[in-house]
């Protein structure tokens, strides 16, 4: 598997990783200590994922006309320089909240040219994809563990600005690996009358063919408005409240060790129906909000974190690994952006909704019931016949 091309892509998506491991803690600190409390957390998280979902799309489209690696290098130059943007106005002292918004929404729209392009690459630079995908999981679950307690202490000690000055770093690393990877070019069949939108329609039919993926999207838009998207933004408040900031680094850090021990398990476990597998493993997300919000002791908000960090892992790499082997790759990029798009289409509006519903019911009850909604999707994911009965495909 570790051949020169897989090993550059994992060092791409490594060190690019990690920046945005670091990002979350900064962000929330940030903003938080400009004054713009909870809602101003979640606009900055809003602003950035709100022109992913809205232009995902277009980037799955792009991928496939222009190629992925392509794209994805443009993607990573433009965040350099909103990142660095971020760092200066930091640094200097002069971040209003407009310009966090701006870049936060400019970064949003680069990654949603890069995304796409991240499902189609995986089996163009590595033969065992499955294993490639724990591989992969692992440095997201290492960026997890190292990055938010990095930057706790970065910005303890230097500020906010130091982080998104790494961020910006990480993204020029990873557009330098990616310009270096070695790959056959993909024969594609001319269509030279063949519009956007028809490529849209034509990766739509694609998705919408596939009933497991559909059911899947439709739960995760659920998780997003409820679970995924008030997380950052409540979490960040309450933990920092009762156990200090230190405390937050270190919990994503607990997290991010849960995240390595669940792709590792990924990389050894094959089930015969992975995504069943999967939705198994995803009632122990459940723990992360639920710990949150009955103020769990420090040593229990720890090992509720690292639970559910496996369980997401795991659940991560099966689902990546059966979009990437049951889908042809001529429309892979496509498909994959409507995933993607769904998936993550709730999570603005759940970012947006935290502030406002926390501060109607209490940021512990909108938890609470983070955690209640986490164990019902996942007992409707494993009913759902398609979902349940998708089998793994052959080598």
């Amino acid at each position: 598997m570790w051949t020169r091309d897989f090993a550059l892509y994992f060092v791409a998506r490594a060190i690019a990783l990690l920046g945005d491991g670091m990002l979350p803690v900064a962000v929330a600190l940030a903003v938080r200590s400009a004054g713009h409390g909870d809602s101003g957390v979640g606009l900055v998280l809003a602003s950035w994922m709100t022109p992913l979902v809205a232009l995902i799309l277009f980037g799955g489209v792009f991928a496939d006309r222009f190629g992925a690696r392509r794209l994805m290098i443009g993607a990573d130059a433009v965040r350099v320089v909103t990142q660095s943007v971020v760092a200066v106005a930091l640094i200097t002292g002069n971040s209003p909240l407009w310009l966090l918004v701006t870049m936060s929404a400019l970064a949003g729209a680069a990654a949603a040219m890069f995304q796409p392009g991240v499902a189609s690459m995986v089996p163009r630079v590595a033969a065992d994809v499955q294993r490639a995908n724990g591989a992969l999981r692992v440095a997201d679950a290492g960026a997890q563990l190292l990055g938010p307690a990095l930057s706790a202490t970065l910005v303890v000690l230097t500020g906010p600005g130091t982080v998104y000055a790494i961020n910006a770093a990480t993204f020029a690393v990873s557009a330098l690996c990616l310009l270096a990877l070695r790959l056959p070019p993909v024969v594609r069949a001319p269509k030279p009358d063949v519009t956007i939108r028809r490529d849209l329609r034509e990766g739509w039919h694609e998705f919408r063919a596939r009933s497991w993926m559909w059911s899947v999207i439709l739960i995760w838009v659920v998780f997003g408005v409820t679970l995924f998207g008030p997380y950052i933004p409540l979490s960040s408040g309450v933990i920092t409240g009762y156990l200090g900031e230190s405390a937050y680094g270190w919990t994503m850090s607990a997290m991010g060790g849960g995240t390595v021990l669940g792709g590792l398990v990924a990389m050894r476990v094959r089930p015969a129906r992975p995504l069943a597998a999967g939705g198994l493993a995803m009632f122990g997300f459940a723990l992360i909000p639920l710990s949150v919000s009955v103020h769990a002791p420090f040593g229990l908000l720890l090992a509720a974190h690292a639970v559910g960090g496996a369980a997401w892992a795991f659940w991560s790499v099966m689902w990546a690994t059966s979009v990437q082997t049951q889908v042809p790759n001529a429309v892979l990029n496509r498909v994959s952006a409507y995933e993607i798009a769904g998936s993550v289409a709730g999570i603005p509006v759940g970012q947006v909704l935290a502030g406002p519903a926390a501060a109607l019911v209490g940021a512990d009850q909108v938890l609470g019931a983070s955690a209640l909604v986490g164990v019902l999707g996942c007992a409707v994911l494993l009913a759902v016949r398609p979902v349940r009965h998708l089998r793994r495909a052959p080598a």
